[in-house]
């Protein structure tokens, strides 16, 4: 079997029996383990509240062959950062033709590339931020001279904010260089933008109301994002009802631009202007009580059950189809 996808396809259930057996995937062994596991245990909690079967699968530790010998008919994707939210999970499911929610190959990996992102972005008019690729000391004097200080620096393909740091003099560079390689070899910086954060989520390919987010930290890293409590969280964000269009649309705009479906987030600064600028684009946002699509999704109406269900009812976009050596049968 093989798997095709149809945005088309994406129907509403209202029976949980129709979802079959659902695998919640959960953990994993990236650096975002520990949220990944807040994330799916919140996901199985809820399916099980909708009566959908549904049970934890921790790739870690049992192998994805065994949802076809457990006879899983669908996957809840719930794993964070690199091998969960980078599309080699997605292609693994593609080749065991297990239906699975949220972006595919290509758009998981793309999304989870930054630097990818920022160009694809660009190339369709949606701005983000300057930029210098780090490959080394080489690079240093071109960015502070380019970015100026401060400037953040970031691994290209880590989310959660996990490896970034924010650089407030020359001499600070070669230790956050150093962090963010140490955890991958692409690395990149930016210039520090002074402004406002603000994030859209995207369900079944609509956006949510924005979230405007202040952190008492230097910024939204990843303690902030799940732990602190002194995070505050607007929605509505305050934007101007013609505002929160535009961020809409860029929301969107960047999302198909990655080639992302089904659900996600995208990230956003203001500069000093006024101007949203793109950070990143989420295939495989948390799903904890900190996180912001549930967030958005409450203020659009949707329950946390409701939404999870809605993200379960991506899956049904791809669809089982014999492969070739089926064909040759």
């Amino acid at each position: 079997m093989r798997l095709k996808h149809d945005a088309r396809a994406l129907h509403r259930v209202s029976d949980p029996k129709e979802f079959g057996r659902v695998a919640v995937l959960l953990g994993g062994d990236s650096t975002e383990r520990e949220i990944s596991l807040l994330s799916g245990n919140a996901v199985l909690a809820s399916l099980k509240r909708r009566g959908v079967d549904a049970h934890a699968f921790d790739p870690r530790e049992r192998a994805l062959p065994m949802l076809l010998s457990e006879s899983f008919d669908r996957v809840w994707i719930a794993l964070h950062g690199p091998g969960g939210e980078d599309g080699t999970l997605q292609g693994a499911l593609e080749y065991l033709g297990v239906p699975y929610t949220g972006s595919g190959v290509m758009g998981s990996a793309i999304g989870m590339d930054k630097l990818r992102t920022k160009r694809l972005a660009q190339a369709i008019g949606v701005a983000t931020a300057d930029y210098v690729v780090l490959r080394g000391p080489q690079d240093f004097e071109i960015a502070i001279e380019r970015l100026g200080v401060p400037m953040i620096v970031k691994p290209a393909t880590q989310g959660s904010s996990v490896g970034m740091s924010k650089v407030q003099a020359a001499a600070e560079l070669p230790a956050a260089y150093e962090a963010a390689a140490r955890i991958e070899s692409s690395v990149f910086a930016e210039p520090w933008i002074t402004g406002k954060e603000y994030t859209v989520a995207v369900l079944q390919d609509r956006a949510l109301p924005s979230i405007r987010i202040e952190t008492p930290k230097s910024f939204y890293d990843y303690e902030a994002k799940y732990f602190r409590d002194d995070t505050r969280y607007f929605c509505p964000s305050g934007l101007s009802p013609p505002a929160e269009q535009h961020l809409a649309n860029l929301a969107v705009a960047a999302f198909e631009a990655v080639g992302a479906s089904g659900w996600g987030r995208a990230d956003f600064m203001m500069d000093t202007t006024g101007r949203p600028l793109l950070l990143e684009v989420n295939t495989i946002p948390g799903m904890t009580d900190h996180s912001l699509v549930p967030m958005a999704a409450r203020a659009a109406g949707i329950d946390f059950d409701e939404l999870v269900w809605r993200v379960l009812e991506t899956s049904f976009t791809r669809i089982r189809t014999p492969g070739w050596h089926a064909c040759l049968a």
